[in-house]
């Protein structure tokens, strides 16, 4: 089955061509990271703006990259949430379009699906797994004993680790994107500063509202007895800690649970030093770790044509499903 697939959740217009959820035939990637690295964040109606500007671009692009054309795709597959509302619509709107001029299924994909099957991509995933969703929105830990069966046994109560990221970096004046700059920073650190380790009991549960308050505590203090920051060492203290509550939860679950494998999922993903602990400490346990590429830990849409492969749910005509900011994944 070759599938196009369409991502457009926040503020990358993304669109690939996959076949049979594991042949990346094209993954085309526009990020508008560089536009909103101005307002310190995401803004929606510049993001949805720019979609409804790039996203035939980005089809022909995909399309000529793959060296295809419309009438050799099989079915349609969009991102329907959750995600901005606005910036959501112009991907499904577009997807639907495609799904109606070409008579083909539509396959509505749940973004955080999308990224769990990423690491499927290059790998092969083994049931029952344990997935570790971390991105800007999500903290989550997943129990799947087979494909497309998703069920959450723990995540955050407040902050996502990814947004803490986000916060921290704002606090060291780091800029925007938070994550890849603490994570850079981070290594040329030292054991100086103490913070506490959020919420570390039995549970599967996380809280990073703390951690993000104690930095921010910490420095309104440094600044009140005009001490300096060290941003180094402050960005090591803070990843260690957060990293380190999360491979512990997660292996506990992994071991708990009698998984197989572990699957490290969402943009954090991409964080060195969570996938070193993590691969580190499964390894002990001989669990075996699944990381995704680094091209597919942030948005994109060749994780959603991968999810696409394996979803039972395929609309034929369904011109009334519309997108969700806020949409439940798991049982």
């Amino acid at each position: 089955m070759v599938i196009l697939a369409i991502e457009t959740s926040c503020d990358e217009t993304s669109v690939a061509i996959v076949k049979d959820g594991k042949q990346v035939l094209s993954n085309v990637v526009l990020s508008q990271i560089d536009i909103h690295a101005d307002f310190g964040g995401v803004v929606p109606e510049v993001a949805s703006r720019h979609h409804i500007e790039n996203i035939t671009i980005v089809i022909e692009q995909a399309l000529k990259k793959a060296d295809l054309t419309l009438a050799d795709i099989d079915a349609i597959a969009a991102t329907y949430g959750p995600g901005l509302i606005g910036s959501l619509l112009i991907g499904l709107q577009a997807a639907k379009t495609l799904s109606l001029v070409l008579n083909k299924p539509l396959i509505p994909i749940h973004h955080i699906a999308g990224h769990i099957y990423a690491s499927n991509i290059d790998n092969e995933m083994k049931f029952p797994l344990i997935s570790l969703v971390v991105s800007g929105g999500h903290t989550d830990i997943v129990y799947m004993k087979e494909h497309y069966s998703f069920e959450k046994i723990g995540g955050t109560l407040d902050d996502a680790v990814g947004e803490a990221y986000d916060k921290v970096a704002r606090v060291l004046d780091l800029g925007y994107p938070g994550g890849p700059k603490i994570d850079k920073l981070a290594k040329e650190g030292a054991i100086n500063y103490k913070l506490p380790t959020p919420k570390d009991d039995d549970s599967y549960d996380f809280s990073f509202s703390g951690l993000k308050s104690a930095v921010i505590n910490l420095v309104h203090k440094e600044k009140q007895n005009k001490r300096d920051i060290n941003k180094a060492d402050l960005a090591f203290a803070f990843q260690e800690v957060a990293v380190n509550i999360l491979v512990k939860k997660t292996i506990k679950a992994a071991l708990e649970k009698k998984v197989k494998q572990i699957v490290l999922s969402g943009g954090v993903a991409a964080n060195s030093r969570l996938r070193e602990e993590l691969i580190k400490k499964a390894n002990v346990q001989k669990i075996e770790v699944l990381v995704p590429k680094f091209e597919y830990c942030t948005d994109n849409a060749a994780m959603i044509g991968a999810a696409a492969n394996f979803s039972n749910l395929k609309l034929e005509n369904e011109f009334t499903l519309n997108a969700k900011a806020s949409e439940r994944l798991y049982k």
